[in-house]
């Protein structure tokens, strides 16, 4: 696109507002080639010229003025950020923000006024909704893979007491690089005592669905689709960082079992999927409500969100059943990103309101943190290399619908 006509705003306060829209598309979530991109149009847009380079950890932003000479006008900002966590409100609104400030409708003081109305605290309410989204979820997942009630209830109720400890841990620092193995720490000491005292349990199901919301299986996936579109430092960091994640999940919930067979409790173990078909009706879409909670969707993209992740649940698993769950995934994948896409074209939108939650009932994490538990319960490589087996035809799915769905649709805007 064009630039528009040069702007009022400064030099030095269009770079300011670059940056601080850069920081904040980073903090909720953006993958490394759709943030580049777009601040490189926005700035573009702004009469500047930028060289942006993000990694999930921090941005490096080089800028320049047009028309200058070279050297004279030359700024870098170094940003150091904590990885991005999915917040579609506050994306959406980031996005109508610069919108608005490179077609001239709003000054650079608005956008910067405006940007930081998004950094209120949330409402104790939002608060509330998002522990009970935990719960719900966990309860949804565990009724998708037919659990019996006792499972259901109990990954209910572990997944509200890990909704708790995740809003006691991120406002404290010290605890919040440990807060996966304590989360996995807890569910893995609540689900064995259930399951030793109560009754028999699906134990490492119900720990995986209690587990849910923190799989790290959106992380894989963005790493590899950024590995694919050339983002080598970004998506090896990425990884690595959901790799991280994996090993805290699986060690923590192995210490609570190690812990309770040393005090003597031994859980009952039943392999058993007895429930009809409309309860996973029911838990399809109680999962999709839960997913646009803790994805923060306004409350007007409720529908989208929702029928995006029911959409891309139903084509997997009936495309899945005629072609194999690889070509699920992947006829999936690239329906949601088209129908991602074509949402940001029409409705002038982030596309991320229908991609994300198009896709993650799809990623990899529960079969990731199933084959890392199987491995080191049972010491079996074998086992561990089937489930390696299993994330990779996975991933390689979602990425090749990911990247042939912006072929078969391309996107009007980045996000």
């Amino acid at each position: 696109m064009d630039a528009v006509a040069r702007p009022t705003a400064s030099y030095a306060q269009r770079i300011a507002f670059v940056s601080e829209m850069a920081a904040r598309l980073h903090r909720y979530g953006t993958t490394a080639q759709r943030l580049e991109a777009t601040i490189t149009a926005l700035s573009h847009r702004l009469d500047l010229e930028c060289e942006a380079w993000s990694n999930p950890t921090g941005l490096i932003l080089s800028f320049n003025e047009p028309g200058k000479p070279m050297g004279s006008s030359d700024t870098t900002r170094v940003i150091r950020l904590p990885p991005g966590e999915n917040d579609l409100h506050k994306l959406s609104e980031a996005d109508r923000i610069a919108e608005a400030v490179a077609m001239g409708q709003m000054s650079i003081a608005q956008g910067h006024t405006a940007l930081r109305t998004l950094d209120r605290p949330p409402k104790t309410r939002t608060r509330v909704m998002q522990v009970l989204a935990f719960g719900l979820a966990a309860a949804a997942v565990a009724g998708l893979w037919r659990l019996p009630w006792l499972d259901i209830a109990t990954a209910a109720v572990t997944g509200l007491l890990i909704g708790l400890l995740d809003q006691f841990t991120s406002s404290r620092p010290a605890l919040k690089e440990a807060s996966d193995a304590l989360a996995a720490l807890t569910a893995g000491a609540a689900i064995t005592l259930v399951a030793a005292l109560i009754g028999p349990l699906n134990l490492n199901s119900v720990v995986i669905a209690s587990l849910v919301v923190l799989l790290p299986g959106m992380a894989i996936t963005n790493a590899m689709n950024e590995l694919s579109s050339q983002h080598w430092v970004s998506g090896t960091v990425r990884f690595a960082g959901a790799l991280t994640t994996v090993i805290k999940l699986t060690v923590g919930a192995i210490i609570a079992v190690q812990l309770l067979d040393i005090l003597g409790v031994q859980p009952q173990v039943r392999a058993w999927r007895p429930q009809p078909d409309w309860v996973v009706w029911l838990a399809m879409v109680l999962a999709a409500f839960a997913f646009a909670v803790l994805f923060k969707a306004s409350r007007r993209d409720y529908p989208w969100v929702m029928g995006a992740a029911i959409a891309g649940y139903l084509i997997a698993i009936n495309a899945g059943a005629a072609w194999g769950s690889p070509a699920g995934i992947f006829v999936s994948a690239l329906v949601l990103t088209a129908a991602g896409n074509a949402f940001g074209r029409w409705m002038q939108r982030p596309g991320a309101v229908i991609r994300l939650p198009g896709i993650i009932m799809l990623v990899p994490g529960s079969a990731s943190l199933r084959g890392l538990l199987t491995l080191v319960q049972q010491q079996d490589v074998d086992a561990g290399q089937s489930a390696l087996l299993g994330v990779t035809n996975i991933v390689m799915a979602l990425v090749a619908g990911l990247l042939f769905g912006n072929l078969l649709m391309p996107a009007r805007k980045n996000l």
